[in-house]
C-alpha cells in the first residue's frame, strides 16, 4: 500500500466543509463513453445510474478521513484478499472533503471514506456519488444509509462521555447536553471541536433543538471555559490520567484502551446520556464511490469488501465498532445498537456542517 502525502487545503476549506455550497462544480461531467447523452441537465444533488460494464485494472486511489493507524491494516487485508493495488490519502473528515470540492471531477480518488455521515451527505449534496449497487447499499438498515444508494454505512459509533471515576460519582454525572454546560462543569470538560464527530453532535443538536437552542448552548459552552482538544484520543488521555474528570468522545476509543490494558486498570468508564439527547447519537462511518469512478471495478470490490463479513468483523474485532450489516455480532459489553437510535434524528439531516462550522466558529471554538 502506498500513502499519498497530504497537501492541505485553504484555511477556509479545512474548517470542515464551509465552502461546500460555493467550491463545487454544478455539474458534475460524465464521461461520453460511460453515459448515453442527453439534453436534460441533472438536478443539483441528484445521483444517477449508469450504463456500461464496470472494468478493473487492479488499481484504486482511496481518499480516507479515518485514521491510518485505524484503516491500513483493513486496507492491507483488502489487497492482499483481492490483488487490487491501494493508494491512501489519509487527513481528518473535512479536510478530505473540502479537497474533493477542489479537485472536482479532476481528483484521482475513486472512493471516499468518511468519519462521519454529515460530510458524506454534503457531498451527495453537490454530486460527487455515484450510485451503489443495490446488493450492497441494501445490506445495511435504513436510518443507518444513505436513502438513495449515494453512500453506504459501514460502522455505528455511539457517543459518550467518558469520566474518571476517581473524581466524579456516576450519580452526579450529566444525562443531557444542556446539563454538561451546568456551572459545576466550568473548565472541567474536554471537547474536540475540529473533530467531525463532535461538529457531527452540534449538527444534530440544531436538527434537534433548532437553531436557537443550539446557539444558546454553544455560548453557553464557550463561556464555561471547556478543555479543548484535537481529537477523541487526547481527551481520554486526560480523562485517564486525571488531568479533567470528563469529556465527549465516541465509545470505541475508551474500548480499544480497555482491550489494551484490561477495565481493572483504568480509572476512566463510559457513561451513555440519555437516550434521544444529542449527546447521545449514534452516528456512522460510510463509504461512498466518486462519479468520475462510477465504472470502476476495483472501486465497487472496495465498497463491497468493507460491507462484507471479513471488512465488518474487522471493525468489531480491531476498533470495537457497531458492525452495520445484519449478521454481525457488535463487541461484547456494549448496549444494543437500536436501543441507541434517536428516532427525532435522520442521519441526512446531518449534512449541514457548514452551518455548524460557521457557528463554531462565530463563538470561537474553530
Amino acid at each position: 500500500m502506498t500513502t499519498l502525502s497530504l497537501a492541505r487545503p485553504s484555511a477556509l476549506a479545512t474548517l470542515a466543509i464551509v465552502l461546500l455550497a460555493g467550491c463545487a462544480p454544478t455539474e458534475p461531467s460524465t464521461s461520453e463513453s460511460a453515459v448515453e447523452e442527453t439534453t436534460a441537465e441533472p438536478e443539483a444533488g441528484s445521483v444517477e445510474a449508469v450504463e456500461g460494464q464496470p472494468e478493473s485494472d487492479n488499481f484504486l486511489v482511496v481518499y480516507s478521513g479515518r485514521s491510518e493507524t485505524l484503516v491500513q491494516p483493513l486496507i492491507e487485508q483488502f489487497q492482499e484478499t483481492t490483488g487490487i493495488e491501494v493508494q491512501v490519502r489519509y487527513g481528518n473528515t473535512g479536510e478530505m472533503a473540502a479537497l474533493l470540492l477542489e479537485e472536482g471531477e479532476a481528483t484521482q480518488a475513486g472512493v471516499f471514506l468518511s468519519q462521519d455521515a454529515g460530510a458524506l451527505g454534503a457531498l451527495r449534496s453537490e454530486g460527487l456519488f455515484t450510485t451503489l449497487p443495490d446488493d450492497i447499499s441494501s445490506r445495511v438498515p435504513a436510518g443507518f444509509t444513505s436513502t438513495d444508494g449515494s453512500w453506504v454505512g459501514v460502522t455505528g459509533r455511539a457517543r459518550v462521555v467518558v469520566y474518571n471515576q476517581d473524581l466524579v460519582s456516576e450519580e452526579d454525572l450529566p444525562t443531557t447536553a444542556d446539563e454538561l454546560v451546568q456551572p459545576r462543569w466550568s473548565g472541567q470538560l474536554g471537547v474536540a471541536p475540529t473533530n467531525a464527530s463532535f461538529q457531527s453532535f452540534i449538527t444534530a443538536y440544531r436538527v434537534i433543538e433548532g437553531e436557537g437552542a443550539a446557539e444558546a448552548w454553544v455560548s453557553t459552552l464557550k463561556a464555561n471555559d471547556p478543555e479543548i482538544f484535537e481529537g477523541n484520543t487526547p481527551i481520554l488521555e486526560a480523562v485517564e490520567a486525571g488531568v479533567i474528570p470528563l469529556g465527549l468522545i465516541n465509545h470505541y476509543y475508551w474500548y480499544r484502551l480497555e482491550a489494551e490494558r484490561g477495565e481493572d486498570n483504568l480509572a476512566s468508564r463510559l457513561w451513555f446520556t440519555e437516550v434521544g439527547d444529542p449527546t447521545s447519537i449514534v452516528n456512522v462511518t460510510g463509504v461512498g464511490i466518486l462519479t468520475p469512478a462510477q465504472l470502476d471495478q476495483d472501486a465497487i470490490d472496495f465498497v463491497d469488501y468493507l460491507t462484507s463479513e471479513a471488512g465488518q468483523s474487522y471493525f468489531v474485532e480491531t476498533t470495537y465498532e457497531y458492525p452495520l450489516v445484519e449478521g454481525i455480532e457488535a463487541p461484547a459489553g456494549l448496549p444494543e445498537l437500536e436501543s441507541l437510535v434517536t428516532p427525532e434524528l435522520d442521519l441526512s439531516d446531518l449534512e449541514s456542517l457548514d452551518v455548524t462550522t460557521d457557528l463554531l466558529t462565530r463563538f470561537g471554538l474553530l
